[in-house]
């Protein structure tokens, strides 16, 4: 009974001292940004090179980072070779696919409009294997997403994947007609440009995704864990998409990836992994001191895209933000005319993106008067983009 007691006094203690750590740029105030963050691979194959260039910022920060969009970014070559990346937004700097030869080693070198210059080491490259497969499996609660890849030389050991998913989806209503006030007013019907009904979104990756075949007698792996869609999502209501991404670590890469998942999904507790100092290697030319966090690699990567359709699924009830839209067939209830778009233009229904609806009889094209809804209701693109993606397959 004393051991239980004791337990239960050194809980409530530990609970009760902690106090919430206000760092000193938090606390200080400042709008300061901080260290210097690269986020990024230089691909050596057919893909693109893509590079985020970024600042900490203070604790407490709305924001997560603070994008640097005025950088020169290049990437240098042990033989001499120099590609620039263009910037092209919110701290991403981007080329295209520029097939570099595997005997050669790589690194980045950034320079900021102030003039501070920041260099990578050398790197060696680590192309991936194909990606044998990518499959999902239905569960009670969801869908999980796997990847499997082996390595038949042995040589690849250490893995690490992204991933981008688009998912499609549809608004409560379908407009017809949609309001022109020019030249002269008047309900025009909704030609493909103008449909607001299917419309697309898109996520990346949030978390670290790795795996090692390094204490295995053969480099395959198999069924890993790339994502997981809970069954009310909303990404499962019509069609889902998902491009997994997968690249070879070297032992070094892989140990940085490693400690910087441990750090940043796996504390909460006392039980947890503790933070700890993450050397990268890039590093500043201008002032050895500065401290500059990210790992860059080099290589080829491999991917694979699959598609998950509702049909194939459970009958589950997925979560909709549509949940309580109502058509309004109170207000036009009458012959098109003057008289419908004056009632429009007077009340909330107005602007191109609302709903309009045809009321008709089942099984006639007879016209008995109009509906409308508000465009929350209506307007998909309010959430998504209805411009079909470049890669996607109709069913």
């Amino acid at each position: 009974m004393r051991k239980v007691i004791f337990i239960s006094l050194t809980i409530i203690t530990w609970f009760g001292c902690k106090k919430p750590y206000l760092g000193p740029a938090a606390s200080s105030g400042t709008a300061a940004t901080g260290f210097l963050v690269v986020e990024g691979t230089i691909n050596t194959g057919a893909d693109s090179t893509i590079i985020r260039v970024s600042r900490t910022v203070p604790l407490g920060s709305a924001r997560r980072s603070e994008p640097v969009t005025d950088a020169t970014v290049m990437v240098e070559s042990d033989a001499g070779g120099t590609y620039g990346l263009p910037s092209y937004g919110n701290g991403y700097y981007k080329t295209g696919p520029l097939n570099l030869s595997a005997l050669n080693k790589y690194r980045l070198r950034i320079t900021t409009v102030n003039g501070t210059a920041y260099q990578s080491d050398f790197v060696v490259v680590k192309n991936s294997p194909p990606i044998d497969s990518v499959y999902y499996r239905i569960l009670n609660n969801g869908v999980e997403i796997y990847a499997d890849t082996h390595d038949p030389s042995n040589n690849t050991k250490y893995y690490r994947w992204e991933y981008e998913s688009t998912y499609q989806f549809h608004s409560a209503f379908y407009s017809f007609l949609r309001l022109v006030t020019s030249p002269q007013d008047t309900l025009l019907p909704r030609i493909l440009p103008d449909q607001i009904y299917v419309c697309y979104r898109g996520s990346k990756a949030t978390t670290i995704l790795l795996n090692s075949s390094a204490k295995l007698t053969q480099d395959v792996i198999a069924q890993n864990p790339i994502a997981f869609i809970p069954s009310s999502s909303e990404e499962l209501q019509d069609r889902y998409s998902i491009l997994v991404k997968q690249y070879a670590l070297t032992p070094e890469a892989f140990n940085y990836y490693q400690q910087l998942k441990k750090n940043t999904e796996q504390l909460g507790s006392i039980f947890d992994a503790q933070p700890s100092e993450l050397p990268g290697n890039i590093h500043c030319l201008t002032n050895p001191a500065e401290p500059v966090l990210g790992y860059i690699t080099a290589g080829a990567s491999a991917q694979q895209r699959i598609y998950i359709n509702n049909r194939d699924l459970p009958a589950w009830i997925t979560n909709s933000p549509y949940t309580g839209c109502k058509l309004d067939t109170d207000l036009f209830v009458r012959p098109q005319g003057s008289q419908v778009i004056n009632e429009v233009k007077d009340n909330i229904y107005t602007g191109a993106h609302m709903g309009i609806f045809t009321i008709e009889p089942p099984g006639s094209n007879h016209i008995l008067g109009y509906g409308a809804a508000v465009p929350e209701c209506v307007d998909c693109t309010l959430r998504g983009t209805n411009v079909r993606p470049s890669f996607w397959i109709d069913e």
